[in-house]
């Protein structure tokens, strides 16, 4: 029988590689963007993500298997703050009651190599430790004005604070308690749209390569993230949960080596 999923951001890139696949899979997807999708939603406001989530959920007849969350920005801006990490997290929880009457429950959500990279720790905190929007906002446009590559370190903290959230939120009754496993993947550099400009000349491709290294076939396509992306979300994965599976062909074994432990 089919399984119900609710995507965000299927205009392009991960997102809709991933609901295709699904698609072609016999599968039920309900898109959901800024446009060009079954339900088109502003995930960068509070009162849009909560749209989104009761729309799916009525688009759906109250029967949602599994929910992944996709929706981002790559640009150094405040924005960015709440459409990858706040329209992830809220994203999902409006979703989770509903998630919770699933047989077989699953949630995902789209994190990053940047996760490992340099971040501003207390913009990560304002995310994911006090789950304060505006004091969030506030510090990343703070970056913003510093200025001099500061406001780069944005996305890279979006991305650490989602791994952390699924970290964090994984074993609690919300998700745990209601047998939904939760995780995030981690891709290296994908060729998608948003990826287009930084890997368009060979000049671009050495500097972002030296930056995250992928010795194993090199860059992804988004349907292979996509591929993760729906095993996580599907009922072979029970136990699997709180995790960022790093997608990224080599790329963290390179950076980060052969001891990850501390031991």
């Amino acid at each position: 029988m089919p399984r119900t999923y609710v995507i965000a951001g299927t205009a392009s890139g991960i997102a809709a590689a991933t609901a295709r696949t699904l698609r072609e899979r016999g599968e039920t997807v309900i898109g959901i963007d800024i446009h060009d999708a079954d339900i088109v939603a502003d995930l960068s406001t509070k009162q849009g993500r909560l749209d989104a989530a009761d729309q799916a959920i009525e688009m759906a007849g109250g029967k949602v298997d599994a929910a992944i969350a996709c929706a981002g920005l790559a640009h150094p801006i405040a924005k960015t703050v709440s459409v990858n990490y706040f329209g992830m997290t809220e994203w999902l929880e409006a979703l989770a009651p509903t998630l919770a009457k699933s047989e077989a429950p699953r949630a995902a959500a789209i994190s990053s190599m940047a996760s490992l990279m340099p971040n501003d720790k207390a913009l990560v905190e304002a995310m994911c430790v006090d789950d304060d929007e505006a004091k969030a906002l506030a510090r990343a446009q703070e970056l913003v004005d510093i200025g001099g590559g500061m406001e780069q370190l944005i996305y890279g903290s979006t991305k650490r604070a989602i791994s952390r959230w699924v970290r964090r939120q994984c074993v609690k009754d919300q998700w745990a308690g209601n047998c939904i496993p939760l995780n995030a993947v981690g891709p290296g550099i994908v060729r998608t749209p948003m990826t287009a400009d930084m890997i368009a000349t060979e000049e671009a491709r050495a500097g972002l390569d030296a930056q995250v290294p992928m010795p194993c076939n090199y860059y992804l396509e988004p349907e292979q993230v996509g591929y993760l992306l729906i095993w996580l979300a599907s009922i072979e994965n029970t136990h699997t949960t709180g995790q960022t599976i790093y997608i990224d062909g080599g790329s963290d074994a390179v950076l980060r080596g052969e001891n990850i432990w501390g031991d």
